[in-house]
């Protein structure tokens, strides 16, 4: 994707060769601040305070840390210890073990002093198999655009998402964002609406991209939705998971339900757009799901600049508030799965990705 005119990764290596860049998303969209990682502590902190976020990006980040680790000490004893660490960073997001268990897999049966390249190699490899999935996934989203923008004969197609399922939260061209991306660049005329996302604010760096790209949209509260979609200026929902169950329930940042239930009432398509890494047929449903709990102050107070450009936070209450990072929507109210494989239209056909 494009960022200042350039084409950019969420995650690179540095001119060192080992040390590990990504970009702060805790300070987007207000400055473009880049983190260098060179500890597994470091790589840890950078996924649990969120300054790196996205299932698929958080994943390739412990992929890395793993290899930091290694790098330290490349023990079975340092292995063992870093994975674990590393895997409990954040519970919900199923691409964070999953990486993980890639890159053990590569090692773990190989001589110490052969384990470092090797997971470097394989974090790596990781990095350029998402990249490759979500333009797999933008080719099978594209069409479902092409067909809204034919039936509408050269009006926009209005996208509504979710939160941040963007470049910026995989290694590139996003999940949801893909075929967003795709119709775009064709010519097909789109505009998006962002759901703002609170408490974490995470529509901004869907809108920080698209901006970026030049795509139309608008940010919009999150309780909006429903009204769009009431007054016909909705034409397709389109977001991204964390984690899609064997049932095929949709793990999700907290709000995306309520968005599909009222895509629902109004006949409006709901699609969810995953890699492979993404499917968890180990978990039967989204009530086996662990829903991470993050802190009250997420909630009670937002960050930002103020007026004069400072950053600061402001308090929006003083009042006890509990703040789930995810909700769950039942795989029922999902019209279909786009994924780097083609467009799944039921729970069945997710094993394909397996």
């Amino acid at each position: 994707m494009r960022l200042e005119g350039r084409a950019t990764r969420s995650i690179w290596l540095e001119p060192d060769g080992w040390s590990v860049g990504i970009f702060d998303q805790r300070r987007l969209p207000w400055a473009l601040e880049r983190l260098v990682l060179k500890t597994p502590g470091q790589a840890f902190d950078a996924i649990a305070d969120m300054a790196t976020r996205g299932a698929p990006l958080i994943g390739a980040v412990a992929a890395y840390g793993l290899a930091l680790a290694l790098r330290e000490d490349p023990s079975t004893a340092s292995l063992e210890r870093s994975f674990a660490h590393l895997a409990s960073a954040r519970p919900t997001a199923v691409n964070l073990r999953w990486a993980l268990e890639r890159v053990r897999a590569a090692v773990a049966e190989r001589p110490a002093d052969e384990r470092t390249a090797l997971a470097y190699a394989q974090a790596a490899r990781l990095c350029d198999e998402d990249v490759a999935a979500n333009r797999a996934i933008g080719e099978a989203g594209l069409p479902l655009i092409r067909e809204i923008a034919a039936r509408k004969g050269g009006e926009p197609v209005n996208i509504l998402t979710h939160c941040n399922a963007g470049w910026l939260a995989t290694v590139d061209w996003g999940t949801a964002t893909a075929p967003i991306y795709l119709a775009h660049d064709e010519g097909l005329p789109v505009h998006v609406w962002v759901d703002e996302t609170r408490p974490r604010n995470q529509g901004a760096l869907t809108a920080f991209e698209l901006a970026g790209h030049g795509v139309p949209h608008s940010v919009v509260v999150d309780n909006a939705g429903g009204l769009l979609m009431q007054q016909g200026r909705v034409d397709m929902v389109i977001v991204g998971t964390d984690r899609v169950t064997a049932n095929g329930d949709v793990c999700n940042k907290i709000g995306t339900y309520l968005k599909a239930l009222a895509a629902q009432a109004h006949g409006i398509a709901f699609h969810v757009a995953l890699p492979s890494s993404s499917f968890d047929p180990a978990t039967p449903d989204g009530a086996a799901v662990p829903i991470e709990q993050r802190a009250s102050d997420e909630i009670r107070f937002i960050p930002g600049p103020d007026d004069h450009g400072a950053q600061t936070r402001v308090g929006i209450t003083a009042s006890p508030a509990f703040n789930p990072a995810f909700d769950i929507t039942p795989a029922g109210l999902v019209t279909g799965y786009v994924t780097e494989k083609g467009l799944i239209r039921d729970a069945a056909g997710l094993f394909t990705l397996r």
